[in-house]
Order: structure tokens, then sequence, then C-alpha cells
């Protein structure tokens, strides 16, 4: 039978099934293929919250969502052309994102009475069986029966075996999708070279899955998408938390700062403390803490001492480094505080994303306790944004507090890394006994002189003549004496406050992402919205509607210019993953009537309710 191949513009993929169905890994391999190819991508994995939920139930379904163009594109997509799904519980939880017409791809053993009974259907009901997928195209294959046929001549048991089942349908979709299998040939190769026979029953499973696509006669269908017109350069596949440790090991590189992470795994950050454990050869040192609190306070006895001192965690942990953030303030020493923030409160969603810790950000310290914020917008902005968190950190002398959140963490797009040459240097400077500048006139140290920018001396300890006292008590000011005068007191947190309302100095103005400068609609945004809103604002303005983009990567202090553009607009919509925070600040601060548009739901903004939002104004 021959067949037939169509060339698409686009495609997104669900991959879905047990936890233990490796789908993360089946879907990373298929986007690291793409991405080789120069097509776009954007992806998007969804964890389940428990480290091991019970097997074929719902909470239990672990997906990863790729979406690749001959286009350049900024989401996942809204819904899904394919939906892999690897057992009952997968299809249940997956079909509402699956667009009519759409693919399955079904591994009908996970349609036993077992599986569907975990999956909560009804006694007697398999959807693969009672026509309630009309609409749909069904490709039914036992996965688990061909993938252990391929590997009868494997010496493994047969619970190692069925391990393989996702290379045997990563296969099928590589010949699905006319592509060649030696990126994920190497990467077995290098992952399992030394086990032989893991290494085979891999290699066997995949070859056996693009078998399979040659020789069935049920689908007989071939796809391609061509390459992407993106601009010239060397690009790689990258995921958000590899970004931001790239970004902070190239910070470090830049200011001659030996860097200090101090951190405590927590879901979705830990990934930063595992790859920057990986860099000792850029003289990075990576402590894994006993808790919250020691990993900061560790982090900033490292700025101190004359380190760049990091500490990363997500929103509980944020709440439990707030006391020590108060002490860093107070000292006035660069730190930086990376936040990969999740669904809250207290232990709330641990895998889903959400961006409900800008408040804290802002307000979440005891006393006036302000620190300059910086927000990363997708998976490779996270590496630019880590490098200005530094140099902001280091050139003002001030703790600053880095947002991510758990959709770009964990998030993949193509990234034109930049060479080391293209960098700015981060110029850093230490106090010294020979500058009459950091001395009084009777040439005793002064720890908290300030210069124009407000910002005090960084002297290393044990350097002699600059003996000074640190803590947490208020400082006299110059001198750094504790004091507890009331003039003093009120003087010094009004200097603090300056000294962060002064960097919008020393940041770029903001500029419109899109559209004109004045007019009817602003959506303005920060963080992970980003490409929801440029997506859904291109296709209106292709629509011939009257609507702009803002989006900030400094969330204090604004650029200066921020509340200009602001009253450029009639009407200002602000999207966010939480129940409205930026929008309550931009009305405190430049007095508009903003409206919101808020998803709690742990999961990111569509283009698609985005547009029709926007649409409202009009």
């Amino acid at each position: 039978m021959s067949t037939t191949e169509q060339v698409l513009q686009e495609v997104v993929i669900k991959f879905a099934g047990d936890s233990g169905d490796g789908m993360q890994l089946t879907g990373s391999q298929f986007t690291n293929n793409t991405a080789l190819l120069g097509i776009d991508l954007a992806t998007f994995p969804d964890f389940p919250a428990e480290i091991r939920a019970p097997q074929g139930t719902l909470p239990g379904v672990s997906g990863y969502q790729l979406r690749f163009s001959s286009d350049e594109i900024f989401t996942p997509g809204d819904t899904a052309d394919v939906l892999v799904a690897m057992n009952a519980a997968a299809l249940k939880v997956n079909l509402k994102a699956l667009k009519k017409g759409g693919i399955i791809i079904a591994n009908t053993d996970g349609f036993d009475s077992k599986n569907l009974r975990l999956a909560n259907y009804p006694e007697g009901i398999n959807p693969l069986d009672d026509n309630s997928l009309e609409g749909y195209e069904v490709i039914k294959m036992d996965v688990t029966k061909m993938t252990r046929e391929a590997l009868k001549d494997v010496t493994l048991g047969m619970k190692e075996k069925d391990r393989a089942k996702n290379m045997f349908v990563l296969g099928f979709l590589y010949w699905m999708y006319n592509r060649e299998m030696t990126s994920t040939e190497g990467f077995l190769k290098d992952k399992f070279g030394k086990k032989q026979d893991i290494f085979d029953s891999n290699i066997k499973a995949l070859h056996a899955g693009y078998h399979f696509g040659d020789t069935t006669e049920t689908f007989r269908t071939r796809y391609s998408v061509a390459s992407s017109k993106m601009k010239p350069g060397n690009y790689r596949s990258i995921m958000g938390n590899q970004a931001l440790t790239y970004g902070l090991i190239a910070a470090s590189q830049k200011s001659g700062l030996p860097m200090f992470l101090g951190s405590y795994p927590i879901t979705p950050a830990s990934d930063i403390l595992h790859d920057l454990s990986k860099y000792k050869n850029f003289g990075i040192k990576t402590y894994q803490a006993e808790d919250e609190i020691a990993a900061i306070t560790s982090a900033i006895g490292a700025s101190y001492g004359g380190s760049l001192g990091v500490t990363t965690t997500s929103g509980p942990g944020m709440a439990l480094k707030a006391e020590a953030m108060g002490l860093a303030v107070m000292l006035e020493i660069p730190l930086v505080i990376v936040n990969v923030q999740r669904g809250g409160p207290s232990t709330g969603l641990p895998t889903k994303t959400e961006q409900s810790d800008l408040m804290q950000a802002y307000y979440g310290r005891n006393g006036e306790c302000p620190m300059p914020i910086v927000s990363a917008s997708t998976p490779s902005d996270c590496f630019a944004a880590a490098f200005e968190a530094v140099r902001i950190s280091v050139q003002h002398m001030t703790p600053v507090i880095l947002l991510s959140d758990g959709y770009i963490a964990n998030g993949a797009e193509p990234w034109m890394y930049p060479s080391s040459a293209d960098l700015e240097e981060i110029k850093t400077s230490f106090a010294s006994y020979n500058n009459a500048g950091d001395l009084d006139s009777n040439g005793k140290f002064q720890p908290y002189k300030r210069d124009d920018r407000l910002v005090r001396p960084w002297a290393i300890p044990g350097t002699p003549g600059l003996e000074h006292r640190v803590g947490g008590l208020e400082k006299q000011d110059v001198t750094g004496n504790v004091n507890y005068e009331s003039e003093n007191h009120q003087h010094m947190v009004k200097t603090r406050q300056a000294k962060v309302d002064l960097i919008a100095n020393y940041i770029p103005e903001q500029k419109l992402d899109s559209g004109p400068e004045k007019g009817k609609v602003l959506v303005l945004g920060w963080g992970s919205t980003y490409g929801a809103i440029k997506s859904a604002v291109k296709e209106l303005q292709l629509a011939g509607l009257e609507v702009s983009h803002a989006h900030l990567r400094y969330v204090r202090p604004f650029p200066k210019n921020l509340g200009d553009i602001l009253k450029n607009f009639d009407h200002v919509l602000i999207p966010e993953i939480n129940n409205g925070q930026l929008i309550r600040i931009i009305r405190d601060v430049y007095f508009i009537d903003a409206k919101g548009y808020n998803k709690i739901m742990g999961v990111p903004i569509t283009k698609g309710e985005l547009i029709e939002e926007i649409k409202k104004f009009f």
C-alpha cells in the first residue's frame, strides 16, 4: 500500500502517559531532533505533583507538549494536533486539549480493564471501542506487546524491557514526521553506552517503532515541516533553568567574581542547583544546604567575603528566606535570589506554573525593605535576565530578586546564543585603604559612605584598615556603627529606598514590543505571559486592530518612561497568571484605570482566550 506525504506549516504534539512511561524523555528527544533541523519550536512539560503518583490514575499523568513550525512561534500551542496516549488516564486528562479531527495514537495495552477502572471510566466502557472518539483519527497499537516482541532476544527482565516502550513510540513518530534517528541514537549511546543490554533494548525498540510505520497498513500518511526562516546565527534548544544557569556563569566570568550558590532543592528550581554543580571548571561552588535559611545565609556569607552569592528557590522557600533577605538589604551587599514561581499558597501546586509571588517580591519582608526585581519572559530570555540581575546587584550593592516560573523554567525553545565577546563586562570594584575617598580625615574606613548612586563600598573582610561592623541592627549613616536614633533610622530607610529608585537611571527605557506608540489598547505584561501576548497582539494587528504590546523586564524600579507610555493609550490590559498583582502596583504608581485578565489554573494563558479578551475593548 503506498504512502501519502504531506507538508504542514506547523504541528502540536502532546505526549501523555503515566509518570513512569518516559514521556518527558520522549518529548525532549523529539524536541532536540526538531531543533537540529532548524525548525522553530516551543514546549510545555507538565509534571504530576506527586513524586510517584499511583500508576494509571488521573493525578499520575505526565505530559509534554511540543509545537514546531516553519514560521516563528512564541507559545507551545493552545490545542494539540496529535495526542500520544499511553493509557486511559492520559486520554481522559488530555482529550479536551486535542483539536477535533486530530490524531490519537493509543497504546491499547493501557486501556485494559484495570487501567480503565483507575482512570474512572464506568464499568464496561472503553473509549477506544464505544464510538466516543468519532471525529478523531485513532491509531491503535499495542506498544507493550510490540516492544516485548522486538526485545525477545535481549537478556533483560520484562519490567526493564517495558521501560523501552517510549522509544518504540518515538521511533514511530520519527517515521511519521520523516525524521532521521541519528540524534537519539547518539543520546542513547552517551547515556547507556556502558550498559550494553539497556542500550540494545532502547535502540531496538526505537528501530522497531520506525519499522512499524514502514509496514503497518492502518496508517499510511507521513508529514514534514520545513525549516523556519530564522535570523542567521548559531542556535541550540534550551530550557529556562539551563539558560538561567548559563547566565549566572557568564555573569560570574564577566564580573571576575567567583560564584557561590547556596540552595535547598525545591520544585521547579532544583535543576539550577543540579546544573551549576557540573561547572566547577568555571570556579562555581555549589552547596546543598539543610534548609532554605541556611541556603541564603551561606550565600550572604559568600557575598560578604567578596564572591557572587546566589540562592535559588520557589514560593514557599521565598517565605523562609525573607528574614535573611532583610539582613542582606541592611548589609547592602550583592546577592541574587532566584524565585522560580509555582502555584501556591503553602505547598500549593508544586509542579504547576503561576506568577503569584510578585507582591511577595515587592513587600514580603518585615520593615521597609526595598529590593530590585528583574523578570525573565521566555526560556532563552532567562540567560539575559540572570546576567542583568547580577549586573544590578554587583554595581548597586543590593540584593536582587530574579523572577522566573515553572512554565519557562521547564519549557524549551531555540536560542541564538551569544559569544563571550558579545557580552559586556560587569565592572566591579572593592574598597581600598589606599583610596582616600573610602576613609575619613583620621584614616578610618567609612563603610556606608556613598557615591552619586548612593552605593556604598564593598570591603573584603580581613583587608588591613578596612575593618567594619556587620549585622542586622540599624546602621549609622557613613560609619556603619549601630545606631538607634529615630532621625538616623528614617534617613537610612529613605536612603535605601532612594538607592533602589536611582537604579532606573542605569537601566534601559521601556520599549514597545510591537504596535503603534499611541492608540486604543496597550497590553502590558511581565514574565511568562510574553508568548501568549505577543501571539495574540500579532494576530489582531494583522486583522487591522489598533493594539500594542509592552513587556517588562525591570519590575522594580520601573523604567523611567513607563508612565509616559501608559498614558498614550485609551486602555491598558494586564494579563497575569495570578489574581491581579502587577495591576495593583501599576494602578498605585501611575494612577491609571488598568484592567486585568487573570488565570489561576496552573497552566499558561492561551493565545485564543487573550484574543477574545482584547477584542472586548473594540
